[in-house]
């Protein structure tokens, strides 16, 4: 207590009145692999992030603060489904993010401003899987608490456990709901053939006991192509094929083919199909953002070891089918495929074949066909889960 002129200061309870920090702005950039978040505030805040699933959130507790923000940035974006705040207590807030799925938090920094006044939060979100999700909030609760031996016997049971998964294939049928892809000569859906022909191959997938297999859509729904890739990593897909049956002008070209993801396409053809692919989110009304970080889907993106992998599983396909199934020239193609991005998934894209070639068309709507295309491809999934295990044994 200081006396002066007979007034009384009490120093303590004037920091306690201390006006709250101030949360002014709220940007979110991304998509389904990776979001950004930044929050401005006019004083450096005091943050710590806390994971929480059943549903999946982030969650930031801050001291005590006010919110600013324009509600149309709290629109859903990307990993994030929601956003929320407020106070949570006396002298203490909360901002919520739910997430669509598993999520890890790959960096949090509060920055100060280099040319303006006040600090910002900076999050960066990345897609994760069921396993990773678990590990971490498992890390998180017990930090502190887990003496070294127990710590150890956890990572020897999640090593185990990882050791004795099954080789995990992820099927995508292209397109579905408002996106109902190409049109064949008789009026054909592709997102009906794509549908069945993906029903089809898990069918004989689940008969190969070391086999686990999932499905990005098994109904006439609309899913964008971030959540396609996410689906497969929140699995831990060890492999993901993408089903097609394109139409092009030309009528005359027919057979099979199998994409890889490149930064340059092989061909016209492939330029093209990857363009009206990569349109897909179009028909909800998605409007890709121009961010280089987040956005870029090529090779730098993809680890050189998966993109070996797909390249592999390519020409495994391509090894299968030939002699079995009609094949177009060069069978093997690349191009930049949204739907291949996946960093550590190899990706392929499977074209059955064209619905705008007659010929194609009715074999695409045969069953026999349609059973020994998927027996062609399991071969060749066998194959390949053989080499990926050699290669890459589990630690």
């Amino acid at each position: 207590m200081i006396l002066s002129f007979g007034i009384i200061f009490f120093p303590t309870v004037k920091a306690a009145w201390a006006a709250p920090v101030s949360a002014l702005t709220f940007r979110m950039a991304g998509d389904e692999l990776r979001t950004r978040v930044v929050v401005m505030f006019d004083e450096k805040p005091d943050v710590k992030p806390i994971l929480f699933d059943k549903p999946h959130r982030l969650v930031m507790e801050l001291s005590e603060t006010r919110f600013g923000f324009d509600e149309k940035s709290l629109t859903p974006r990307g990993l994030v489904s929601s956003v929320r705040y407020g106070l949570a207590g006396e002298g203490r807030s909360r901002l919520i993010l739910s997430l669509i799925g598993p999520f890890k938090l790959e960096n949090m920094d509060v920055i100060k401003n280099e040319n303006a006044p006040g600090y910002r939060m900076v999050v960066d979100i990345i897609a994760s899987s069921d396993r990773e999700f678990a590990d971490d909030l498992a890390a998180q609760n017990s930090k502190g608490n887990a003496s070294p031996a127990q710590a150890a016997e956890d990572k020897k049971n999640r090593e185990q456990q990882q050791a004795a998964k099954k080789f995990t294939v992820m099927l995508d049928a292209g397109h579905g709901g408002i996106d109902s892809g190409a049109e064949g000569v008789t009026g054909l859906i592709e997102k009906d053939v794509t549908l069945a022909f993906a029903r089809d191959l898990r069918d004989r997938l689940k008969e190969e006991k070391d086999f686990q297999v999932f499905m990005t859509r098994d109904e006439d729904v609309f899913l964008r192509l971030g959540e396609r890739v996410r689906l497969a990593r929140q699995h831990e897909a060890d492999l993901f094929i993408s089903i097609h049956a394109d139409s092009v002008p030309q009528h005359y070209i027919r057979g099979a083919t199998v994409y890889t993801i490149s930064d340059k396409a092989s061909d016209s053809v492939a330029r093209a199909m990857a363009e009206r692919e990569n349109r897909s989110d179009e028909f909800a009304g998605i409007v890709p953002e121009d961010l280089p970080e987040v956005t870029d889907i090529l090779l730098d993106l993809t680890r050189r070891e998966t993109h070996g992998f797909s390249l592999k599983f390519a020409d495994k396909v391509v090894k299968s089918l030939d002699g079995e199934i009609s094949l177009i020239n060069n069978p093997h193609r690349f191009a930049g495929f949204q739907v291949l991005r996946a960093p550590d998934v190899p990706s392929v894209l499977v074209e059955m074949g064209y619905l705008s070639n007659k010929e194609d068309e009715k074999l695409i709507t045969d069953p026999k066909w349609r059973q020994l295309f998927a027996e062609r491809l399991v071969v060749a999934i066998r194959h390949f889960a053989t080499l990926k295990k050699r290669v890459s044994p589990v630690p």
